[in-house]
C-alpha cells in the first residue's frame, strides 16, 4: 500500500458506512439521515465519499497475497 494515512481513513469511512447498514438492516435507522438531514446535500457527499473510499479499497485485493 502506498499511503498508509489514505488507506486508514478509507477504511474507516467504510467500516462507519458498514455500522450504518447495520443499523439500516437490524433497525430501519439510517445514522447519516438522522445526524445530517434525509437526502440533504451534507448527506449526499458523506454517501458519495463513503462509496468513493469503498471503490478506492477494492485495490485492497491484489495486495491479498503480496508479503511486504
Amino acid at each position: 500500500m502506498g499511503n498508509k494515512y489514505l488507506d486508514g481513513t478509507a477504511l474507516t469511512l467504510v467500516i462507519i458506512g458498514a455500522i450504518n447498514w447495520l443499523l439500516i438492516g437490524i433497525f430501519r435507522f439510517d445514522l447519516v439521515a438522522f445526524l445530517f438531514g434525509d437526502m440533504s446535500w451534507l448527506s449526499r457527499i458523506i454517501y458519495a465519499i463513503v462509496g468513493i473510499c469503498g471503490l478506492y479499497l477494492i485495490s485492497f485485493y491484489m495486495h491479498l497475497g503480496s508479503q511486504d
